[in-house]
């Protein structure tokens, strides 16, 4: 079982336009909502693979109705009932597939609040992985994923998907995996990153700072994988991306669901695949021209300079 969890849980409201011109008044060709936010949408891309997926968030009052018809039973949801409305985040899609996104803050929790989201976290994992993600919502401590990160057991381990002070502190409590892109690591190590091989040495350094292994998401230059001893490299050459948003969240839930160790680079790779290539947030099932698509090197190229 993999239960994953969202403090900060969103509406994702996906708008096709031509092109941005900022101060201009700009016509939509399509528009769509889903119910997202990162833990829920690594819940999301499990289900449409059949692996066995649970969901714990915060369900804001105001928005309640509209998020649950938006969710219409995709995964079982563990909802701890808050106050407020949740995020609406906006992502402005043009058609070569580049994304502007403006994510809002979202509600206030109170400390109960943040007590009741771990303990039902707790309560719904058993054997597997409790995976937490996204941003903190105003009043979430930032030691939120550290608290979860303690949830591990034996045969329970825990994998964090955030960024800044929170990731930080999530690597120090021990967490078995975290998964940064490559901005979110070099905001951790503190220095520009500019070639895979200083990507595999920052990534090392978090590994020595408490946590297990580190999932760098690399945008079109694919996945690294560290621990303390190891490091593999995939990644594969697409021409026909579609949305960007949601790419991380599948790589994670695709790493997680092929076992979590350095052989489900490959298929972490294609899920992410998959989610470029479907027009809104949710990931689209997985297919034999994905998995086709990706390249495990053999070994790792320390002097490749990563693309923006």
């Amino acid at each position: 079982m993999i239960v994953t969890v969202t403090p900060n849980p969103s509406i994702d409201r996906t708008i096709q336009i031509d092109r941005l011109d900022r101060g201009k008044v700009i016509r939509a060709r399509a528009a769509t909502s889903e119910a997202a936010g990162k833990g829920l949408n690594v819940s999301l891309a499990l289900a449409t693979e059949g692996i066995d997926t649970a969901a714990v968030l915060p369900l804001a009052a105001e928005s309640a109705t509209v998020y649950l018809r938006l969710l219409a039973d995709a995964v079982p949801l563990t909802a701890v009932p808050v106050k407020g409305a949740t995020r609406v985040n906006v992502s402005l899609v043009e058609p070569d597939g580049t994304v502007t996104k403006v994510n809002e803050p979202g509600p206030q929790l109170e400390p109960d609040d943040v007590d009741a989201i771990l303990a039902a976290a707790s309560a719904a994992a058993g054997p597997g992985w409790i995976v937490g993600c996204g941003s903190l919502p105003p009043g979430a401590p930032v030691d939120f994923y550290a608290r979860l990160a303690a949830l591990a057991r034996p045969g329970r381990r825990v994998a964090v998907d955030t960024s800044g002070e929170a990731l930080s502190a999530a690597v120090c409590a021990g967490a078995a995996l975290v998964k940064p892109n490559t901005a979110e690591l070099e905001e951790l190590v503190g220095r520009p990153l500019p070639t895979i091989g200083e990507v595999v040495a920052a990534a090392r350094e978090v590994v020595e700072r408490g946590c297990h292994s580190v999932l760098v998401s690399l945008g079109p230059d694919g996945a690294l994988l560290v621990d303390a001893r190891t490091a593999s490299h995939a990644d594969a050459s697409v021409d026909d991306v579609v949305n960007t948003v949601g790419a991380g969240d599948a790589l994670l839930a695709g790493f997680l669901a092929a076992g979590g160790e350095q052989e489900a680079l490959g298929i972490a790779v294609a899920w992410s695949l998959a989610a470029i290539r479907s027009p809104g947030t949710r990931m689209r099932a997985v297919t034999t021209a994905d998995r086709g698509a990706v390249i495990v090197h053999q070994r790792i190229d320390a002097s490749r300079r990563l693309r923006s």
